[in-house]
């Protein structure tokens, strides 16, 4: 049977504060009028992992940040979300663009030791190998165009780096999605043998999440 978790934007609360403004008990925060307040009625059916489940998410787009990139945010909680099963802890959305330096999505256990660092895009070996040192492991999903040049010129950098993950998510498909991107967004990420469909507003895309090496 599926399980709900209702989830408010992780981070640290310092870095929270930041983006968000004061804090009120409960554990909410007043949104600065600089971020775009998305509610998301996420569903993942993840077969390959046995997992069920129905996420409700408050996401907050700082005004740089692209519907495509938001898209790939969401779509990593998705692919992630099975590791709730796993351990006992958190798996919340950071601050966004707002706080540079910071995970897109983290995955915490219960004393905040940071079981996965998970960022998505095209950052730096820099930023990488911060990450890198911060985190038990580290997963990178990058998907603009340029991709393949981009780690022509990181990825020998990094290679070192052995709890780092990078899997490239097809451009295409992220463009498609990112059409139907509104104010309240219902949607579903499915994982079969690999295989990826995700539904965003009606419209679904499937494709392979290819890794890089």
């Amino acid at each position: 049977m599926a399980t709900r978790t209702r989830v408010w934007l992780g981070g640290l609360k310092q870095s929270c504060a930041q983006l968000f403004g004061r804090q009120h008990l409960g554990g909410h925060y007043d949104v600065a009028l600089s971020a775009t307040v998305f509610k998301v009625e996420l569903g993942v059916s993840d077969v390959d992992h046995g997992y069920y489940a129905d996420h409700a998410l408050t996401v907050a787009r700082h005004p740089s940040e692209t519907d495509e990139r938001m898209v790939v945010r969401l779509l990593a909680f998705g692919l992630r979300a099975h590791r709730l099963s796993d351990v006992d802890g958190e798996l919340a959305f950071g601050p966004g663009l707002s706080t540079p330096g910071v995970p897109d999505l983290r995955l915490t256990d219960y004393t905040g030791r940071i079981l996965e660092w998970i960022n998505v895009g095209q950052p730096d070996e820099r930023a990488l190998g911060k990450a890198a040192s911060q985190a038990d492991q580290v997963l990178l999903f990058p998907f603009a165009a340029g991709v393949a040049t981009w780690w022509r010129t990181v990825g020998p950098k990094v290679a070192g780096l052995p709890n780092l993950s990078v899997v490239q998510i097809p451009h295409a498909p992220v463009q498609q999605l990112a059409q139907t991107v509104d104010r309240r967004i219902s949607a579903q990420v499915m994982v079969i043998e690999g295989q990826v469909t995700m539904t965003v507003g009606g419209v679904d895309v499937t494709f392979t999440p290819e890794p890089l090496e």
